[in-house]
């Protein structure tokens, strides 16, 4: 028997990508959000925003890895907390510097 593989709704996949993108154009309209951070804050929002933002883009491209911890990691539930992560790191900056 073939094992049957876990599909999440269309609409999830959607919307992550959806809010990646949104993400990506706000830190190319205020990128002091990431630069403006001391350097050993800078560094893990950086990698927090390439896994967050590079995952939501990879599974509706269907790109997949071939390391069963690194696939893990870059697909839902782990994909979607770290882009609610990323998403509340950037909400949080942006009313700090209000």
């Amino acid at each position: 028997m073939m094992a049957e593989l876990r599909r999440e709704p269309v609409w999830l996949t959607l919307a992550a990508m959806l809010l990646a993108a949104a993400l990506a154009l706000w830190l190319l309209a205020k990128p002091g959000l990431i630069s403006g951070l001391p350097l050993p804050l800078r560094l893990p929002a950086i990698a927090l925003g390439v896994w967050a933002l590079g995952a939501a883009f990879m599974q509706p491209l269907g790109l997949e890895l071939r390391r069963r911890w690194q696939r893990r990691l870059t697909t839902p539930p782990f994909s979607l907390m770290a882009l609610g992560a990323f998403t509340l790191l950037l909400i949080v900056r942006a009313l700090w510097l209000a």
